[in-house]
């Protein structure tokens, strides 16, 4: 380890709080060649280390075991492992759904764990753990993310849970669970990832400017693509940290707000946000200024899908779909210029639904 320049404060840590590390960084960066550093430093400092590879590789002292998958699967490795008993497991590479089980199923039964992930961004190895482990088990299974890059540690972050309000709100009935990923040499918080209505989101957090960065820069998307199941194109304007005003069409003012405000109040528990519904000026075109313009298409079907064929120029820009003049959903154009809506899903049926014939749809590409 001494070759790569760690400050005090980075050495004590792994050596004293650090249990639950990634390394992570893009191929050929140097992770395994970390890793193996890690092993052996902490071997000489009398701890039991183990590792699971596949295959293996890692250049490491006689002292320290090496394990592969038993009968092709790691978890059968670790079972054994856990008989053992060892003080730190360096897991070379954490790839597949089940290695991600396995190492936090290790790491929350105490063994100290050494991760090496694959990731081009610093913040890419935490993503990587979303989805397959809870939200709130994250900062239990890691605690500190160390980021290579040519060789050398260029990004160390420090996680730790907190119950909260988010950055950029201010509401105390807001408050959340909420990870805080910060700089670990400077203490300075530069992401949080918490629950925004149905998702979990990662909010940059940037110093000085965290309203702008919290609510300001996620909620007036968010509420646009909501409130677009009413109006195609809402005003949105957020007027407060956890006040905004939407301005819709006179027609969908009603549904908008439901029978005895029904509608608007569970948009309104959603989004974490009150709500105020004006109506948008008549003069206003039906279409927003970025909605973009109508285009050609070819209509057909599938057994299991709507397909759309547009310009092969609009491949990956995002397609507004609308009949007459309802708004239905947003798709990504894919290769080719196709649009694939399954019939399955809302927005299939409710085109099956509304669409009598190619004449009724039209699609218009977003800007950006």
């Amino acid at each position: 380890l001494d070759q790569y320049g760690l400050s005090d404060k980075l050495l004590a840590r792994l050596s004293d709080q650090a249990e639950g590390i990634i390394i992570s960084g893009p191929p050929g960066s140097g992770k395994s060649t970390l890793a193996s550093s890690i092993a052996n430093y902490y071997a000489s400092q009398g701890n039991i280390v183990k590792t699971f590879e596949s295959p293996r590789d890692l250049q490491v002292d006689k002292t320290v075991t090496q394990y592969t998958k038993l009968e092709g699967n790691f978890e059968n490795s670790a079972d054994i492992l856990l008989l053992v008993r060892p003080d730190y497991t360096i897991f070379d590479e954490v790839r597949q759904r089940e290695d991600f089980r396995v190492f936090a199923d290790l790491r929350l039964a105490g063994v100290g764990m050494v991760g090496v992930v694959h990731a081009n961004m610093p913040l890419d190895g935490i993503q990587r753990f979303i989805g397959k482990i809870e939200l709130g088990m994250i900062p239990s299974v890691i605690d500190t993310v160390v980021f290579v890059k040519n060789g050398g540690v260029a990004k160390v972050y420090d996680l730790e849970l907190k119950v909260k309000v988010p950055s950029g709100m201010v509401e105390q009935d807001l408050a959340r669970p909420v990870i805080e990923i910060s700089d670990f040499e400077t203490g300075d918080l530069e992401y949080e990832i918490y629950t925004f209505g149905e998702e979990n989101v990662i909010v940059p957090v940037e110093q000085g400017e965290e309203k702008k960065s919290g609510i300001h820069k996620l909620a007036e998307e968010k509420i646009r693509e909501t409130i677009r199941r009413f109006d195609p194109s809402p005003q949105i304007q957020v007027l407060s940290d956890n006040n905004v005003r939407i301005r819709v069409r006179k027609d969908s003012i009603p549904s908008l707000i439901g029978k005895g405000g029904s509608t608007i109040s569970e948009l309104e528990k959603i989004l974490h946000v009150h709500i105020d519904v004006e109506e948008k000026e008549s003069a206003e075109s039906h279409y927003s200024e970025g909605s973009g313009s109508g285009v050609d298409f070819d209509f057909s079907e599938s057994t299991n899908s709507l397909l759309f064929d547009v310009n092969k120029r609009y491949n990956g820009r995002l397609a507004e779909i609308y009949v007459r003049d309802q708004y239905i959903t947003t798709a990504r154009v894919a290769r080719h210029g196709k649009i694939k809506i399954s019939k399955r899903s809302d927005e299939g049926r409710a085109l099956s639904r509304s669409a009598f014939s190619k004449g009724d749809i039209d699609i218009f590409i977003k800007d950006s």
